[in-house]
């Protein structure tokens, strides 16, 4: 995929017209177009005109050489490394995309542009930014020099709408006695986290398990940016919000997940647990708030248990408290990883269980293997607890 401006326009010919539009006020139209390509001596033919249009239409208003890429079916992710090093993720794993920019300039230009959109600085004072843009897309840059390699912009696009477990296990990401398993987990009102890996899925599947609560049930979502959207009703949605430039207007997920508390939640979902909101999180599911759940960045799920004691620490909760905690506030470990094929997978169902030692590890309830479940050490452990919960 490559621009639409024509060969015989070169990329000093659009700085100059950007330049010249720039210095006279109104509207972005192909006449004003026309006209500054006639004053910088440039062919003014009818292809040109409205070519180089779009270009300069797409650097003021949308994502510039980008926004054909966040329009492909599929596109989760698009990442620019530099001018010339552009990738985007269609659920198959990383490939290359045939776009690029003119120069370094051109990036930062347009991560500036996005960042401001969202009322964000991103500047050489402060040069790193993460937003949600208007229309719900992640946005995150670096510029350089602290990204050696020039400005580093990664855009997460969210689903038009959600999937659903059907959806998935046609698209291989769950067995199908595997979706049976984890409607049962969302039947029993366990408490339960999705674990995984940066871009494994987890906000899709927890987006559509979540979809699967009963439509009686009240969800109120904590994010850092939002990215939920179960197919539910009655959902109750709760962003945090960074210090502005003067540090001052933070808004944490662990300030929200004690507002979230008292909002009469059936069910309490952390998008994505990663600081200090962990130990409100595991002191709420072990106060009768069942049923609630979140994500996890983790290796394995087997790693889950440490994961969350080094959260826990942090935020000053003693090791052998928060092992204790999260024994008795989470029942399910839903795992997901990537195949070798690059495709994303629900892998593992595991249970947390603590030894003689008060110390929690989690133990395989099952894996999925292509289509089919295979039963593990701890099978008989979950079973318990959904018939449990259910009744």
């Amino acid at each position: 995929m490559t621009t639409a401006v024509p060969a015989p326009v070169p990329p000093a010919v659009l700085d100059d017209v950007r330049r010249r539009l720039a210095g006279s006020a109104g509207e972005l139209t192909p006449h004003r177009v026309a006209e500054a390509l006639r004053a910088s001596g440039s062919p003014v033919g009818d292809a040109t005109v409205l070519a180089v249009h779009e270009v300069l239409r797409r650097d003021v208003l949308g994502a510039g050489p980008l926004e054909d890429l966040l329009r492909l079916p599929d596109v989760t992710d698009v990442l620019v490394n530099g001018p010339d090093d552009v990738w985007i993720d269609r659920g198959g794993g990383l490939e290359r995309a045939g776009v690029s920019f003119p120069d370094e300039a051109s990036v930062r230009r347009l991560a500036q542009r996005l960042a401001a959109s969202a009322g964000r600085r991103l500047d050489d004072a402060s040069p790193h930014a993460d937003v949600r843009l208007p229309d719900g897309t992640r946005f995150h840059a670096v510029l350089a020099p602290v990204a050696r390699s020039g400005t580093v912009v990664s855009l997460r696009v969210p689903r038009g709408r959600v999937w659903t477990l059907p959806e998935l296990v046609t698209a291989g990401a769950i067995p199908p006695d595997g979706a049976f398993l984890l409607e049962e987990v969302v039947d029993s009102r366990c408490a339960f986290l999705v674990s995984g890996g940066t871009g494994t899925g987890k906000t899709s599947i927890l987006s559509a398990l979540l979809s699967l609560v009963d439509q009686g049930e009240r969800i109120v979502l904590v994010e850092d940016a939002s990215e939920l959207r179960p197919d539910h009703p009655h959902v109750v949605a709760l962003e945090g919000r960074p210090a502005n430039i003067e540090g001052a207007g933070q808004i944490t997920l662990q300030t929200l997940v004690r507002q979230a508390l008292r909002m009469r939640p059936d069910r309490l979902v952390v998008g994505e647990v990663r600081g200090a909101e962990v130990v409100d999180l595991l002191a709420a599911l072990n106060t009768g708030h069942g049923g609630g759940c979140g994500t996890l960045h983790a290796n394995s799920a087997a790693d889950v248990p440490a994961r969350i004691e080094a959260l826990a620490l942090a935020a000053g909760l003693p090791r052998d408290a928060a092992h204790s905690q999260l024994a008795s506030a989470i029942d399910v470990v839903i795992h997901l990883g990537r195949g070798n094929d690059g495709r994303r997978r629900v892998v593992e169902l595991g249970v947390p269980e603590r030894d003689a030692s008060g110390m929690v590890s989690l133990r395989t309830a099952a894996t999925f293997d292509g289509d089919r479940v295979v039963r593990g050490p701890a099978a008989a452990t979950l079973a318990s607890r959904l018939d449990e919960m259910a009744w």
